[in-house]
């Protein structure tokens, strides 16, 4: 999709592990959605653009991004939907992760740890766990706290709809 800078001649046909992000249906907006493909075709991961503001930009980018994809080696940086998210807004400030706090959420019978991540730029909130399959989940959102309500939105999508046809 547009939002994604990363290209490659290479395009998975969908990701072989499930996609944790809110049901299209229950988004008010629109939603967008990208593959990252790897050179032999393979998923490196799938980030969902959820947009209330009416073509002004997104509220919202949830990426899952399974073990060994590349784009989960930032180190200290700044989480790669994070760049995504100003970069789609077309935000050109200088942004760096000033700290990290774990703290525990329930998601169904689940306990989570989500690392809520602390940005130079406020208006970015930032959370990130790692599912019992090895995918890293990250949420970024603009202008808008994540808070605990929104973990009871996160379900798997169904795999049909991240197809290509």
């Amino acid at each position: 999709m547009s939002f994604l800078r990363r290209r490659s001649a290479a395009t998975p046909t969908g990701p072989d592990f499930d996609v944790l992000a809110m049901d299209p249906g229950d988004w008010p907006g629109d939603l967008g959605a990208g593959l990252l493909p790897a050179p032999d075709g393979s998923c490196q991961g799938v980030f969902l653009r959820y947009d209330l503001f009416g073509g002004r930009g997104p509220a919202m980018i949830i990426g899952n991004l399974p073990a060994g994809s590349p784009v989960r080696e930032v180190g200290e940086g700044v989480p790669f939907e994070v760049t995504q998210l100003l970069d789609a807004l077309g935000h050109d400030e200088p942004v760096e992760t000033v700290s990290s706090e774990d703290s525990p959420v329930m998601h169904e019978d689940n306990l989570l740890i989500v690392r809520r991540i602390k940005l130079s730029e406020s208006r970015v909130s930032c959370v990130q766990f790692d599912r019992n399959d090895g995918v890293l989940v990250t949420i970024a959102s603009w202008d808008r706290p994540i808070t605990d309500d929104l973990y009871r939105l996160l379900k798997p999508l169904p795999a049909e709809l991240f197809q290509q046809t």
